[in-house]
């Protein structure tokens, strides 16, 4: 396809601009040939005519698809140009905030001017062992590429950095190497890899410096070669430095610093170490005041000091050094204060005792008049006489300068050499990888001699970066037989013959400097007259005739001639030379010897290969006037030469390119300049990469990858089997120009734009199918909607239709009901109406008979009361007269009641206000409620107390008034005797008329009182119901608070409870993190044992080699067992026994066991001897403390000593009596020649093993009876004496007491007779005790005789009884004990025939001693059956050993041969579950079963854990014999054999999952029998039986334990080498859901494809590694919770692994791969249920994972899309998530990017939130891990030895 017909409506392309250098547009309308404009569309919507050149008619470059926009590698852009170079560089740096980026082999770095968190150790990690490019762009790939590269091709490596001042060349060099050391490590303990690192800062100091560009700028340039050795680690380093700016030690430009060095120098001047240097402030000296900008921001001088000095002290630079070069440092300073004074035009001088001078000489150590005279005065030497001049004082002040930059030039060289020779290794070099930090092309309005060296330089590295490249596309080419057409591109050989061919600008320079009057100006002619019009690349100013122009590969520079001559010639006086070459000062004489140690800035090794061993021997600089041809060189010419020699260098080894792009001049973080980043792309040859592979295929792709990626271009009869001729098919169909691609072996080569022209024919096909899937869908939609609705209505139909029907049926309802409602209501009026007439007629009836009868009742009534009246009447009148008397008499009575009355009625209204009163004080108060409820009780019942008196005052009136009835009926009788006094009645009558009135106002009184009462009593009630509705109130609000009380202590419960949760965690993160932290030193105790292991192996082979006759005994076994040996009841008296041993063991090493035993009970005598002998020491030291009562009692204590003697002679006796039979035990034994007699199946073997059990059993019986014997009978003796020891030395104290109380003499005489007579009874008694003591001494005495005798006797009866068979000597021992006992009984019988009490003691401690005599015999009984058990084990062996020796022995031996009697075992079925076996086949034990034990026949063949449940079996019988030796040599043995087979099979992931599962088996074996309640709650009864007895093994549980950790981690790592392989393949880069993610284009480091070919990994080995890890595991019998520690630690391996590189891939975060990631998650998460393994823990782990694959799937616009990302990733840091976003990459063009804005409100949201900035997680991070407690239910004794193990010596018991 022609490329015009790209340009179609709406095509995109770039512009020229002189502002944004380039620009994008947009065609409005279709490009056609011959059109000399283009209608244009900016992106900011302006329209714009564009007009093409009319000569060229080169259209604008086309624009790439948005998918390629951001990619890793330029070369994958379709369109190869500039703008696109330029565009996709900026997208990647401002957008994605990514700095790396590849352009074919080139790095391109661009500074960010801003700390990234992407150098940390886990990026080195992730980095390490990855195909460059398998990760994103980073100056880490380029690291292991070159190392890799150096492993894979045994071939030298360079990395060549090179940029603009501020680009960041050195810190790009500096993280190379740092990699490199991290990676390498070093093959030494002297850390070389630190060293190398350490030169970094010594560097920097001396010789970078501030300039207006950089903070930190390199002012020369450096080439660090890092050596290493065959296993490829690092072994040392060189360094060649080139073209030291010296100028700056004596000049700065404005805004511009001196070297750091004199700044950090002047910042610790206050130090009490720099106060000899006399040294102030940065603005003091001359030197360093000139830039005025002495501080960098940021910068602590200081500080950086320290760090200086620490690396010199690190690198092996004396403190006594380092002042020395402080010293010349600071003399430079005060040489730059030191001033001239004109004398005259041509002389000057130095003021008289000038300070800066005279410090400079102190500080150099020479003559202050000698440096005084030369710095002003000059020789000149001619031919026959030698001239003094003097100087002008600007010559003077030259060369002034001149000295001090030659001085410091002359340190640079001397601390690169010391740097150098610190860094120098013994060992040979194999291969080396160097570093070449150096300056890139400048150009600036005044370019001198610096500038023209660092061009130069340029154009040199820019010819090799050409052919380099060149040569790279031509080998792609022939690897894939592409047709080879030459590539024109851009050769600079050319301008460098301008520059160092004959007669060239430095050959014309150096002879300029050598001619007497040479100047710049005279140089300049020479130049336009060689050159000028003669050379197309050399050109002359208009304006100047004192400058050039070179036209090199970047741009044109202009360069100004003034100063080329002086700074090429570097003059400085011999005579200021010889002044400093004779100080006192021993360091300053060195920097100036001429010899090989003397290096020069400029200069550099003579190979560019030379041995690391080797010193450079460069000599320095040229100075006029000295002898040496190499000093007279110029810099021009060594630096060419230096060049030259970095040149071969470079050419000998393979290129790594890194170019490093300044963003902006102005130091802003993520600042794109476009203008600056294009300069500079020039400049450094990566669009010259870019032109020379857009020249010929720069697109290239598998044929695999293209049928990926461009399946939907084809059809079904287009798919072939063989997908190259597919892909040939399709491409001569989609491309009808051949030209425009090449197939290839195994790629297809396309020419630029091809690419585009693809993806533009895939994105039209994928738009039309898009089309029609959304028409398809949006139809079926639209279809579905139209059916609900219909649905819908036909519903609504049915329920409206529905709802008519039963309207209707409700009128036909309410119709009919309306007619009978009507008939029975007319029925119901006129049934009514009836009733109402019929009632009205009866009541007319009624009415009339009762009037008629009321009338004749009315009569007769009226006859009737007429009769009455006339009897009332009478009546009335005697009523009358009697009612006028009682009102009198009540009157009266009222008066006085109302007087009563009044009174109680104030009582009353006093009450009535105080209660008043009381209710407006305490009204409302809670507290005050009963009370007011008494009060009112009270009331009430004072209230019931009126009425109760009101009812009393109401029963007197009626009894008042019953009397004056009385009183009235008796005047009655006295009527006439009234009618006398008529006129006094008439006066009563009015009497009365009064008291009625006084009564009826009483009444009325008593009425309101009665009012008031009842209104008294209602608010009484009334208070009280407020009361209670207050109370009532109160309840509530009461119950409120409660309520509320209740429901805040339940959230303080909460939160307490969440408190204790939150705690409990942390508790367990802390419990965890410890765990986690004991476990790694653990693994560090591990690896150093390791290397302790190896060093001593090492040494061992150095003295094997270096003593070739001397045999090294294996001392492992020793080793280890002193290692993990814990204290015992044993001393360590043994270790000198154990070495005279030695000895014997060599000449009879079967008899080891019998030895040990005898030396063993030698030992225990011995040692119990020690403790009689401290307990006797112990005893006199109490006898001396309390001497007095010793002399009040000599002879018990003389009994006492005499008994502990006894005691300790008897025990020497026995001791020696061992020994001495030992020895003959030993002389016997070496004096047999025959091994068959002591081997361990012979009758011999089994007579002295035998003899040996008899005799340290009968031992132990003579022992305990003789000091039970001794004890009883001291204990008898002390029993008897206390009584008169008591008396008398009470009857002494009351005498004496007595004697103190006596006062005259008749007293004192009688106390003095008693006092004789108590003296007497006192020798009496003590001559008594004295004879009773000899008595029972010489008792002593000859029981001890006969002891000796017995003990005599018995050994007789031994040597005796071991001639019998093992039967007869058991009974004849149980005979003669009986005999023993019945004889001591009639002795001791005799003896205390006197006394009762003493014989029933005998008989009791007799009883005792049989009863341990019974339990001896038991023992014995047990021995018997165990010894016939081993028996049967033994006899097939013992008969076959018998056979073997018959064979071999003569007829007269076997006749003098005695024939021992056979004794036939019975068999035994009662097993105890246990394993007998003899010390001596320990070896032996630990060699079958766990060195040469192959677990895969084990783990098929046997049950889980044997090898575990024997060795425990055997323990177990070890420790029932109470032999600790045995159990500790057995238990160190296992240990340190199991650590053997992990170091020599520790890469075996069936030997460490079964020693694993057998260590734990073991430890818990440990654990359910010890006897510890806390681990037999599980245990059988039989099993308990089987609990340890003896021994407390905890510690060795703990040592177990350790190692069960050890072999964990271990497995760990096997697994993580394993899985580590598998993950990012499977994981990553195979498609599990096949078309859903496209392949993108790559460049020309081509990633690993994701396709699955053969010997990829997928998903699917991912799981059937994991079931081979689980199905071994289980097959190992390994507890199951341990299983799921081991799950939980791979997935989370898994996890970390796939989402560290997710991090570190551009190319996998997309929507795509986050669906695909997510599938395999799945997977994942169904292995673990099919297992049962989901409460493992382990899909916890991949929570990380899955929350970032679901990040690549969610939408990124809106802001609730952010909410619900920042909710959604819990498990993610924000670093993660911002990374994410960053690396979010469409792979087809209808998704969208990720914008600049969503991240930035992403970042907003979780600046809140504290977790880890650490970008990567630690794949290398292991999970404490517990072992559980998991006891077993197999029966020990119910275990089965298979005879494959080879364990047929050990026998069960």
């Amino acid at each position: 396809m022609a490329a015009s017909e790209l340009y179609t409506k709406f095509a995109r392309v770039w512009i020229p601009d002189p502002e944004e250098v380039w620009r994008s547009a947009e065609l409005l309308r279709d490009y056609k040939p011959g059109d000399k404009t283009l209608l244009l569309r900016l992106e900011e919507g302006k329209d714009l005519e564009y007009r093409l050149d009319p000569k060229t008619k080169e259209l604008p470059h086309l624009r790439n698809p948005d998918i390629l926009v951001g990619e890793n590698d330029l070369t994958a852009l379709s369109y190869l140009h500039e703008p696109a170079v330029l565009h996709n560089l900026r997208v990647r740096f401002i957008d994605s905030k990514l700095i790396y980026t590849y352009c074919g082999i080139v790095l391109v770095a661009i500074n960010p001017y801003e700390q990234l968190p992407i150098y940390g150790e886990d990026i080195i990690n992730a980095y390490s062992g990855q195909n460059m490019g398998d990760m994103d762009p980073h100056i880490f790939a380029v690291a292991e590429e070159a190392y890799k590269q150096m492993a894979r091709d045994e071939r030298n490596q360079s990395i060549i950095v090179s940029g603009e001042s501020g680009a960041g060349k050195t810190v790009s060099a500096k993280y190379a190497m740092r990699y490199f050391a991290t990676v390498s490590g070093s093959a030494s303990e002297a850390n070389v890899e630190e060293k190398v690192l350490a030169s970094n800062p010594i560097m920097e100091s001396i010789g970078n410096a501030k300039t207006t560009r950089n903070d930190n700028s390199s002012r020369f340039g450096k080439y660090i070669e890092i050596g290493f050795d065959k296993r490829y680690r690092i072994i040392g380093a060189n360094m060649r430095t080139y073209l030291l700016e010296k100028s700056r030690v004596v000049f700065q430009a404005e805004e511009e610093r001196n070297y750091h060095i004199f700044y950090q120098l002047c910042a610790s001047a206050k130090l009490p170490e720099f106060k000899m240097l006399q040294l102030g402030a940065a603005d003091s000296f001359h030197y360093t005041k000139q830039g005025g900008s002495p501080v960098i921001e940021g910068v602590d001088d200081a500080r950086e000091m320290a760090h200086t000095r620490q690396a010199c002290t690190l690198l092996g630079i004396s403190e006594s050094y380092q002042m020395g070069i402080f010293r010349i440092l600071a003399g430079i300073l005060h040489l730059g204060n030191v001033g001239f004074v004109s004398r005259d035009s041509d002389s000057c001088t130095i003021p008289p005792k000038h300070e800066p001078l005279s410090v400079f000489c102190d500080l150099m150590g020479v003559e202050y008049e000698e440096m005084c005279h030369w710095l002003c005065h000059r020789k000149l030497a001619t031919a026959t006489e030698t001239y003094i001049k003097p100087i002008s004082k600007l010559q003077a002040t030259n060369a002034r300068d001149a000295l001090a930059k030659h001085i410091y030039a002359k340190l640079f060289g001397w601390i690169v050499g010391h740097v150098n020779q610190a860094l120098h290794s013994a060992v040979k070099q194999h291969s080396f990888i160097g570093v070449l930090d150096i300056y890139g092309f400048e150009t600036f309005e005044i370019n001198s001699f610096e500038q023209f060296c660092i061009n130069y330089a340029n154009e040199k590295l820019q010819q090799q970066f050409n052919m380099h490249v060149f040569k790279l596309e031509q080998e792609e080419y022939m690897k894939e037989q592409i047709p080879w057409t030459l590539i024109d591109f851009y050769d600079n050989q050319p301008c460098i013959n301008l520059i160092e061919s004959k007669l060239g600008i430095l050959d014309l320079l150096d002879e300029e400097c050598k001619m007497p009057k040479g100047t710049d100006d005279t140089w300049a002619q020479k130049l336009y007259n060689t050159h000028l019009n003669k050379c197309a690349l050399f050109e002359k100013p208009r304006l100047s005739n004192k400058a050039f122009i070179i036209q090199h590969f970047a741009d044109k520079v202009e360069y100004q001639c003034e100063g080329f001559l002086e700074k090429n010639k570097d003059t400085v006086f011999e005579e200021q030379i010889q002044v400093l070459k004779s100080s006192k000062f021993k360091m300053l004489p060195e920097l100036f010897q001429d010899d090989e140690k003397a290096i020069s800035p400029t200069s550099a090794t003579p190979s560019g290969r030379t041995p690391l061993s080797r010193v450079p021997s460069k000599p320095t600089k040229g100075r006029p006037g000295q002898l040496t041809k190499e000093h007279k060189k110029t810099v021009g010419h060594q630096f060419r030469n230096s060049l030259h020699l970095l040149m071969e260098t470079l050419n000998a080894t393979t290129p790594h390119y890194v170019r490093c792009i300044k963003p902006n001049d102005f130091k802003f973080p993520f600042t794109f300049d476009e203008k600056r980043a294009v300069q500079q792309l020039r400049a450094c040859g990566v669009l010259e990469t870019i032109r020379i592979s857009a020249a010929g295929f720069p697109s290239r792709w598998t044929y695999q990858e293209f049928f990926s990626r461009y399946r939907v271009l084809m059809k079904q009869k287009d798919v072939l089997g063989d997908r190259k001729q597919t892909c040939k098919k399709v491409l001569e169909k989609l491309i009808l120009d051949k030209d425009k691609y090449q197939f290839g072996k195994t790629k297809i080569f396309f020419r630029a734009g091809q690419v585009a022209y693809l993806e533009k024919l895939r994105a039209d096909k994928l738009r039309a199918a898009c089309i029609r899937i959304q028409k398809t869908i949006r139809g079926w939609l639209l279809r579905k909607k139209f059916l609900r609705m219909r649905r819908a209505a036909v519903t609504m139909q049915r329920f409206v239709r529905g709802y008519q029907a039963r309207c209707y049926a409700k009128f036909l309802r309410r119709t009919k009901a309306a007619t009978v409602i009507q008939k029975y209501w007319r029925m119901y009026v006129v049934r009514r109406r009836y009733k109402t007439r019929r009632a009205a007629t009866i009541v007319l009836q009624a009415c009339l008979r009762g009037y008629l009868a009321r009338n004749r009742y009315h009569k007769m009534l009226r006859e009737h009361k007429a009769v009455i009246i006339q009897k009332w009447v009478r009546g009335w009148l005697a009523r009358t007269h009697y009612r006028r008397c009682l009102q009198a008499i009540v009157y009266l009575q009222c008066c006085f009641r109302r007087m009563m009355a009044k009174r109680e009625l104030k009582k009353l209204k006093i009450e009535a206000r105080s209660v008043e009163r009381y209710k407006k004080l305490h009204i409302g108060m809670e507290n005050k409620i009963m009370q007011l409820q008494r009060k009112v009780d009270e009331q009430n019942k004072d209230y019931k107390c009126l009425m109760e008196k009101l009812t009393s005052l109401e029963g007197t009136y009626n009894s008042e008034t019953e009397k004056l009835r009385s009183d009235l009926e008796r005047l009655q009788l006295s009527e006439e005797e009234a009618k006398v006094a008529t006129g006094r009645v008439l006066s009563l009558q009015e009497e009365l008329a009064r008291l009625q009135k006084d009564l009826e106002q009483t009444q009325s009184e008593k009425k309101s009182i009665e009012e008031r009462a009842d209104r008294y009593k209602q608010e009484t009630e009334q208070l009280v119901s407020n009361l209670k509705e207050e109370n009532t109130l109160l309840k509530q609000e009461k119950e409120s608070l409660n309520h509320f009380i209740m429901e805040q202590a339940k959230e303080i419960t909460e939160t307490m409870e969440k408190k204790l949760v939150e705690e409990t965690k942390q508790l367990e993160l802390d419990l965890n993190d410890e765990r986690l932290r004991y476990q790694n030193l653990l693994n560090e105790f591990s690896r150093l044992e390791e290397r302790y292991d190896d060093l001593r192996e090492e040494m061992a082979l150095m003295a094997t080699v270096s003593k070739p006759g001397h045999k090294r005994t294996d001392s492992t076994h020793s080793s280890n067992e002193s290692e993990y040996t814990f204290s015992s009841e044993i001393a360590e008296t043994e270790d000198v026994p154990s070495r005279a041993e030695e000895l014997s063991e060599k000449k009879v090493p079967l008899d080891m066991s019998l030895f040990l035993k005898l030396q063993k009970r030698v030992t225990e005598l011995e040692q119990e001897k020690q403790v009689m002998q401290d307990e006797l020491d112990r005893k006199e030291e109490q006898m001396l403390r309390s001497k007095a009562k010793e002399e009040e009692r000599p002879q018990i204590r003389g009994a006492e000593l005499e008994y502990e003697s006894l005691k300790r002679q008897e025990l020497e006796s026995e001791n020696k009596k061992l020994k001495n039979e030992l020895n003959e035990l030993r002389k016997s034994l070496s004096e047999k020649s025959a091994p068959e007699v002591t081997a361990p199946g012979a009758p011999a073997y089994r007579v002295l093993m035998e003899q040996l059990t008899s005799v340290s059993e009968e031992l132990d019986v003579r022992k305990e009876e003789v000091l039970i014997l001794r004890s009883q009978l001291v204990s008898q003796k002390e029993a008897v004496q206390p009584k008169d020891d008591k008396n008398t030395m009470t009857d002494a104290t009351i005498l004496l007491e007595d004697v103190q109380k006596m006062k005259d003499k008749g007293e004192i005489a009688q106390a003095y007779i008693g006092l004789k007579e108590t003296n007497r009874l006192l020798e009496s008694q003590l001559q008594s005790q004295k004879r009773s003591h000899e008595n029972e001494a010489e008792a002593l005495r000859g029981e001890i005789q006969s002891l000796k005798e017995e003990n005599n006797r018995q050994q007789q009866l031994l040597a005796q009884n071991l001639q019998l068979p093992p039967e007869a000597r058991i009974e004849a021992s149980l005979q003669h004990e009986i005999t023993r006992l019945t004889n001591e009984n009639l002795y001791f019988e005799e003896l205390y025939a006197d006394d009762p009490k003493k014989y029933q003691s005998y008989r009791i401690s007799l009883y005792r001693r049989m009863i341990d005599l019974m339990e001896q015999l038991e023992k014995q009984d047990k021995t018997v059956r165990k010894l016939k058990k081993q028996l049967k084990v033994f006899a097939k062996k013992i008969g076959e050993l018998e056979v073997g020796q018959m064979e071999n022995i003569s007829p007269g031996q076997i006749i003098d041969e005695p024939i021992r009697p056979v004794n036939i075992p019975r068999k035994e079925k009662d097993f105890q579950g246990m394993l007998e076996y003899k010390k001596e086949d320990e070896q032996k034990l630990v060699k079958n079963l766990i060195l040469e034990l192959k677990p895969r026949g084990v783990a098929v063949n046997l049950i889980p854990g044997l090898p575990a449940y024997i060795l425990f079996m055997c323990v177990r019988h070890a420790d029932y014999l109470n032999d600790d030796q045995k159990v500790r040599s057995l238990l160190t043995s296992t240990i340190n054999s199991i650590k053997k087979v992990l170091k020599k099979r520790g890469d075996d992931f069936e030997t460490v999952s079964f020693w694993l599962s057998n260590t734990c088996r073991f430890l818990h074996c440990l654990k359910q029998y010890s006897g510890e309640e806390g681990f037999m709650k599980h245990n059988t009864a039989r099993q308990n039986e089987h609990c340890l007895t003896n021994f407390d093994l905890a510690e060795y549980r703990q040592v177990l334990s350790d190692l069960a950790i050890q072999i964990y981690q271990q497995l760990v790592r096997v697994l993580e080498n394993i899985l580590q392989p598998m993950i990012v393949s499977g994981m990553l880069e195979h498609e599990t859901i096949q078309g859903v993610s496209g392949v993108k284009p790559t460049g020309l480091r081509k990633r690993t494809s994701s396709i699955a070919d053969e010997g990829t990994y997928t998903l699917d080995s991912i799981l059937r590694q994991l079931n081979s890890f689980h199905s071994v595991m289980c097959q190992h019998g390994m507890d199951p919770e341990l299983i799921k520690q081991v799950v939980k630690q791979m997935f989370y391996i898994v996890g970390a692994v796939t989402l560290n590189n997710l991090l570190l891939r551009k190319d996998m975060c997309s929507w795509s791969k986050g669906m695909q990631i997510r599938y395999n998650v799945s997977q994942l998460e169904e292995w673990l249920r099919d297992k049962n393994l989901m409460n493992s823990g382990a899909k916890e782990t991949l929570e990380p994972l899955i929350q970032a694959a679901q990040l690549l799937q969610v939408k990124k616009k809106t802001d609730d899309d952010a909410e619900a990302i920042c909710s959604m990733c819990n498990a993610l840091t924000t670093a993660q998530i911002v990374k994410v976003l960053n690396l979010y990459t469409p792979v087809n063009e209808f998704e969208e990017r990720v914008s600049v804005a969503f991240i930035r409100t992403i970042q907003m949201r979780l600046r809140d939130r504290k977790d880890s900035p650490q970008l990567l997680m630690d794949a290398k991070h292991i999970f404490p891990v517990t072992f559980p407690f998991n006891p077993s239910s197999l029966a020990l004794e119910t275990i089965q030895i298979p005879a494959s193990l080879g364990l047929g010596f050990i026998s069960r018991v």
